[in-house]
């Protein structure tokens, strides 16, 4: 794109101001900005006018679990299920990490994050070596597939080389990057990051898969053969990944996706609910849930909406080709985007400033006419590190380590 088509797409969406400081960049800066320019989706910044508007919701009824009994009573058929699966090659591994770690006090990439205590132990050395428990149990190889953003690529793939990939086959490796979208004021104007970059940010986790077409890694899942991938964020460090009884669960009851859920700790815990909108598979976001679902009860008399999503989703390759075809909704999320002022000055706001446009697993979900619900022990399986301290931090994630067994 040279510069007069840039101008003109600018000026389609009343963007004008992305060229503001054009003259005084490099001619290096010059070809990344005209490139960024031809790269970026602007019509996603209309829907900056509809922020407030509420998401239509169907009706939501329950969704069945299947819970701790039913999944020990059948662990051995399932896990065979699961493992055949694992040696024919058919399961692949997708890794979330993209984002930073910021709320834990660190401008590195979330996952290179230490929680070690007597020795270095990272987030992403964590998330190896459970893969790598499956990788002993079944003799196979399995394809991981790690998702940055262009804020962390060059910083995630270099650590992981330092790292030796952890003790990880790097041939069954393979990296690929984020798409961003574009952070708006809430007029819907983009903010500039820096003089010759516009403000970005990652596109949601339901864009992986999206992601994945762009560079060209789904041409490499076909060639491998790979039928299932079990998408999961970086966040949990005691997530199992490929877990062989969950794949073989997911199969034998021959659903399009399956999710790992976690009992909840208290009724308004903030984690999305597995149910059923407008009977079909779906997800109520914790501020979504009415004091009606959450004193709903199931035919046992237990809480109806009791079991959270930990992010950790196993779906078939062959639907996620057909629900990105589709084209999944943006939603709108308000956020503090730091900005470049009047003066050319950065300015990084203390409350949200503006809008981040994302797509959502949720929606991938929906999309799909059937979903294993998966019930796993929340201490064994879930400690997610959102915050340094307090609930969902590193110190509870620690505590949670110890408990199974884990050497910090």
């Amino acid at each position: 794109m040279n510069y007069n088509e840039a101008y003109a797409k600018l000026e389609k969406y009343g963007q004008l101001h992305v060229l503001k400081y054009y003259d005084e960049l490099t001619s290096d800066e010059q070809k990344e900005l005209l490139q960024q320019i031809e790269d970026t989706d602007m019509e996603v910044l209309a829907l900056c006018s509809h922020r407030n508007e509420p998401d239509e919701r169907g009706k939501i009824t329950p969704l069945a679990v299947m819970q701790l009994p039913e999944i020990e009573a059948n662990k051995e058929e399932f896990t065979s299920a699961g493992i055949d699966a694992i040696k024919a090659g058919k399961v692949g591994a997708v890794l979330l990490a993209g984002g930073m770690g910021t709320r834990l006090g660190s401008d590195a990439p979330k996952g290179v994050y230490n929680i070690g205590i007597t020795k270095e132990v990272y987030i992403f050395e964590r998330l190896i070596e459970n893969l790598l428990d499956v990788v002993h149990l079944t003799g196979t190889w399995i394809h991981l597939f790690i998702m940055t953003s262009d804020k962390n690529h060059e910083t995630t793939t270099r650590f992981f080389e330092e790292k030796n990939y952890f003790g990880y086959n790097k041939e069954y490796i393979t990296f690929f990057m984020q798409d961003m979208a574009p952070a708006s004021d809430y007029e819907g104007k983009v903010y500039m990051e820096t003089k010759s970059k516009m403000s970005t940010s990652p596109n949601g986790n339901g864009g992986w898969f999206l992601s994945m077409m762009k560079w060209g890694v789904v041409d490499k899942i076909r060639k491998e053969g790979i039928e299932w991938l079990n998408v999961f964020a970086v966040d949990n460090v005691l997530q199992r990944i490929a877990d062989p009884c969950f794949v073989g669960a997911t199969i034998r009851k021959n659903c399009a996706v399956g999710a790992k859920v976690v009992r909840k700790n208290a009724p308004d815990e903030k984690i999305g609910v597995m149910c059923l909108e407008d009977g079909r598979p779906s997800i109520v976001e914790y501020y979504e849930l009415t004091e009606e679902l959450m004193n709903t009860k199931d035919a046992n008399g237990e809480p109806a909406y009791n079991f959270g999503v930990i992010l950790n989703y196993l779906f078939r390759e062959k639907d996620l080709e057909e629900i990105v075809a589709k084209k999944l909704p943006l939603h709108v999320v308000e956020k503090k985007i730091p900005y470049l002022n009047e003066k050319g000055e950065t300015v990084k706001p203390e409350e949200p400033n503006g809008c981040k446009f994302e797509q959502l697993v949720l929606d991938m979900v929906y999309q799909l006419d059937s979903c294993l619900p998966y019930e796993v022990v929340r201490n064994y399986e879930f400690a997610p590190i959102k915050n340094k301290t307090g609930v969902d931090s590193v110190e509870s994630a620690r505590a949670l380590c110890k408990e199974n067994g884990i050497e910090l």
